[in-house]
C-alpha cells in the first residue's frame, strides 16, 4: 500500500467503460472513511501487453488492480501477470460469470459492454420524455420534423398522456392540437403520412371530458369548450385535416391510454 495509509491506488481495468469496477471501488472505500482512494481506470483494453503495462504500473505504485475482464484469455492472462509481479487483484466478473456457467448450464456471451446497452435503453427513454416535453401541444412546431410519431387532435383526446406513455417506450413523440380557428403548422404537411397518428373522439364523450375540465378549472360547464356544436364543429374540422394529411385515425372513445398507445405503435412497428 501507499506510504500514507489514508490513501489507497487502485487501477480499475476493463474491457468495456470500467464503471462497473469503478462504483464497486466507491462503494467499498465509502466503508473506511476518512480513507481516500485514487482511482485510475484502464478502460477498453483488448490485449496482454496493455494490461502487463497497466499491472506494471500498480506495482510500481504499490496499487491493488481490480478488474472487470468478461473475455477469459484476458482475465486469465491479467491473473498470471498479477502473480508474476506480486500485485494484489481482485477479479470481480469472472467468479461470478463462472459460477452463472455452472448454475445454468449456459455459456457466457464474453461480450464486453453489454450492461452498457441497458444504459443506452435508459437514456434513449429520458430522451423521449424530454422530446415529449418540448414539443407537447404545438410549443415548437418544428418538432413534428424530428418525431417518430406525431399525434394530431381536437382538446382532450389524450395527446399530452399518450405522447409521455409512448416516450416511456422509446417513442419520440410531439404532438400538434386541432382547433379551427389556428391553421396547423405548415410543417405538419411534410411529415410522412405513416408518422401521423389522428385521435378522434365521440361528441357525448367529449362533452362530459370537458365538462369535466372545466369543473376542474372552477368555469361554468356552460362554457362554448364543452357545447356539443362547438365540439361537432371541431371534429368535422379535425377530421377534413386529418383528411388531407392521409393519416391513420383512431377513436379514443372509451379507450384506455394504453390501449391507444399499443394501436399506434402496431401501426408504427408495421413500416
Amino acid at each position: 500500500m501507499t506510504a500514507k495509509m489514508n490513501e489507497v491506488i487502485i487501477y480499475v481495468i476493463s474491457d468495456a467503460a470500467g464503471d462497473t469496477g469503478e462504483l464497486v471501488v466507491r462503494a467499498a472505500v465509502a466503508q473506511f472513511h476518512p480513507l481516500h482512494a485514487e482511482i485510475r481506470r484502464a478502460p477498453f483494453v483488448t490485449d496482454i501487453p496493455t494490461i502487463e503495462r497497466f499491472v506494471r504500473l500498480a506495482k510500481e505504485a504499490d496499487a491493488i488492480v481490480l478488474y472487470t475482464l468478461v473475455i477469459p484469455h484476458l482475465r486469465e492472462g491479467l491473473r498470471k501477470l498479477a502473480e508474476r509481479y506480486g500485485v494484489v487483484s481482485i477479479d470481480l466478473l469472472g467468479p461470478l460469470i463462472e459460477n452463472l456457467e455452472r448454475q445454468t448450464g449456459r455459456q457466457s456471451r464474453h461480450e464486453p459492454g453489454l450492461n452498457h446497452v441497458l444504459d443506452e435503453d435508459y437514456f434513449r427513454k429520458v430522451d423521449a420524455v424530454e422530446f415529449a416535453v418540448r414539443y407537447d401541444d404545438a410549443k415548437d412546431p418544428s418538432g413534428v420534423l424530428k418525431a417518430d410519431i406525431v399525434l394530431v387532435g381536437v382538446s382532450r383526446t389524450s395527446k399530452t398522456p399518450l405522447s409521455m406513455y409512448l416516450a416511456h417506450q422509446k417513442y419520440k413523440v410531439a404532438n400538434i392540437p386541432l382547433v379551427p380557428e389556428i391553421k396547423p403548422p405548415q410543417e405538419l404537411f411534410l411529415v410522412p403520412h405513416r408518422k401521423i397518428i389522428g385521435l378522434t373522439i365521440g361528441v357525448p364523450y367529449l362533452n362530459i371530458i370537458r365538462k369535466e375540465r372545466l369543473k376542474a378549472l372552477g368555469l361554468p360547464n356552460s362554457a362554448s369548450y364543452a357545447a356539443e356544436d362547438r365540439i361537432e364543429r371541431e371534429l368535422l374540422y379535425a377530421e377534413s385535416i386529418m383528411n388531407q394529411l392521409g393519416c391513420v385515425v383512431i377513436d379514443v372513445s372509451h379507450r384506455a391510454v394504453e390501449e391507444t398507445a399499443s394501436l399506434i405503435m402496431e401501426h408504427i412497428r408495421a413500416f
